[in-house]
């Protein structure tokens, strides 16, 4: 599955290009360093009927530098460049939001079906006194609450982004509000595609600036993962009111180039990531309710609600 805009699943129809970024920003860089170079029109007038002042004076002032046209190609990849990368954050956040909803709702109701399946099948060899049927007793018993190796004890701590809001506020003693949906509202979608669009570090060519923009796109990513319109608009008053973007200083076209590269290497590692997260057993449980992934939440838990009916009913019969 591309990250798309027909076929994404954590993604509007406003948001992101086609998932083939390398297609896009090729396309859009021909195109439009295309028009940049179609010749202005001739104004009318026979060149050789003008004084050669006013000729020589006109092409001193309105002369465009070699490197604007490459300028614009770099502009518009840094922009398609922030579209793909919007579309990749917004689908990790979807895929993070399950998978930590899918354990806070769902995990008491997976706990409870191994306790029924252990506690049946104690009463099937209690009942039958068959070597097979106590050793599958056991064997489901141990299954309810196995000792946990090192690294599932660090499962819940860490996240894509490094500690998890829980993990954190358990090391800070600050309160955490975690996500109340998959998938944010759309205001809160609206609001944090202006902010990236605005802040995002890609846009910055000095380091200072990159480090600052850095730091505040943290915080966005987090309240919109969080769904927290509040503190989005918060945090788009408070770049309104940060310093004036600095003034870009013209470059040459050994720079530019360099910063094409750099476009295309950072499209290639989001690309992998956007991979990685469509093959991931979240992403591929998210595929299946492209409209409303938190209705499929709801779907997997009216399923197990009638699984642990069922196994009730059973561990009723054989107790009996």
């Amino acid at each position: 599955m591309n990250v798309s805009e027909d076929q994404h699943p954590g993604q509007s129809q406003d948001e992101a290009p086609d998932g083939d970024q390398g297609r896009v920003l090729g396309q859009e860089q021909d195109g439009r360093a295309q028009e940049a170079a179609e010749p202005a029109q001739a104004s009318g007038t026979e060149p050789d009927s003008e004084p050669e002042s006013v000729r020589e004076a006109g092409q001193g002032s309105g002369a465009e530098r070699p490197e604007a046209r490459l300028e614009r190609a770099v502009g518009v990849a840094e922009q398609a460049l922030i579209e793909f990368e919007i579309a990749v954050e917004t689908f990790r956040v979807e895929v993070e939001n399950f998978s930590r909803l899918h354990h806070q709702k769902l995990g008491p109701m997976y706990a409870r079906l191994d306790e029924l399946d252990a506690s049946i099948a104690e009463a099937r060899a209690e009942r039958s006194g068959d070597p097979e049927d106590l050793r599958l007793a056991q064997e489901a018993r141990a299954a309810v609450l196995p000792l946990p190796g090192v690294e599932a004890l660090f499962d819940d701590w860490i996240d894509s982004d490094g500690l998890s809001p829980e993990a954190a506020a358990m090391l800070t003693e600050r309160p955490v509000r975690p996500p109340q949906r998959v998938r944010p509202s759309e205001e809160a979608r609206r609001l944090y595609r202006e902010l990236a669009r605005r802040a995002h570090p890609d846009l910055a060519r000095e380091e200072g600036e990159r480090k600052r923009r850095e730091e505040f796109i943290t915080r966005v990513n987090a309240a919109y993962g969080r769904g927290d319109e509040a503190l989005l608009r918060e945090l788009a008053a408070e770049w309104e009111a940060g310093p004036a973007p600095v003034e870009e200083r013209p470059v040459g076209s050994e720079e530019l180039y360099a910063r094409l590269e750099w476009l295309a290497q950072r499209k290639d590692m989001l690309s992998a990531l956007a991979r990685e997260l469509e093959e991931s057993a979240i992403g591929a449980m998210l595929r299946l309710a492209p409209e409303d992934p938190d209705r499929l939440l709801e779907q997997i838990a009216e399923q197990l609600r009638a699984q642990v009916a069922e196994r009730e009913a059973e561990l009723a019969g054989l107790v009996q």
